[in-house]
């Protein structure tokens, strides 16, 4: 009875669909394409940034007030320049 059941759920959990796994090139990201994803999403986005300067700095800390500061000014800026690479742009006006 025992095995009936663990190969009931093994055939289950292989029958389930699988999660896609999604890849965003920051290169290649315009501000509006920013704009148009879900707010976890941008808030993921702003957050990689985020730590993508502070490596550069040799900064080790997340500090919550910078993470929703950057959140909010790389949104502004975005809704002000909807072609901009979004990379190439938050390098150019904040780095």
């Amino acid at each position: 009875m025992k095995t009936k059941l663990i190969l009931a759920a093994a055939a289950l959990a292989f029958a389930l669909p699988a999660k896609a796994q999604v890849v965003i090139n920051l290169d290649e990201i315009t501000c509006g394409q920013f704009l148009n994803t879900g707010e976890v999403d941008r808030l993921l986005i702003s957050s990689w940034v985020g730590g993508y300067f502070n490596s550069s700095r040799n900064l080790t800390l997340i500090q919550s007030e910078y993470v929703k500061r950057n959140h909010r000014v790389i949104t502004e800026y975005c809704e002000k320049h909807k072609s901009a690479k979004l990379l190439e742009s938050v390098m150019k006006e904040y780095h």
